[in-house]
């Protein structure tokens, strides 16, 4: 059995680029938790990871800011 890194996506609504992260984390079955920064919960947690923009990946322990499926792929070694 592999293990399997963590996935969370920083996001809002109406954010084309964190559409996309969906999009492409849902066709490869990639289980990820989803943050909406707007919520105050996800505002809270969102501010301890240092960025400021939309949408933020973070795989494992490792942050990637923007989306960037070659970026991903690599922290996540599909």
């Amino acid at each position: 059995m592999t293990f399997m890194k963590r996935v969370v996506l920083y996001s809002m609504s109406h954010c084309p680029h964190c559409d996309a992260a969906k999009k492409y984390l849902s066709q490869q079955n990639i289980q990820f938790r989803l943050v909406n920064v707007k919520t105050a919960a996800g505002q809270k947690e969102f501010s301890k990871s240092g960025y400021r923009g939309v949408p933020i990946l973070k795989v494992g322990d490792q942050f990637i800011n923007g989306f960037s499926i070659k970026e991903f792929n690599k922290l996540y070694q599909l």
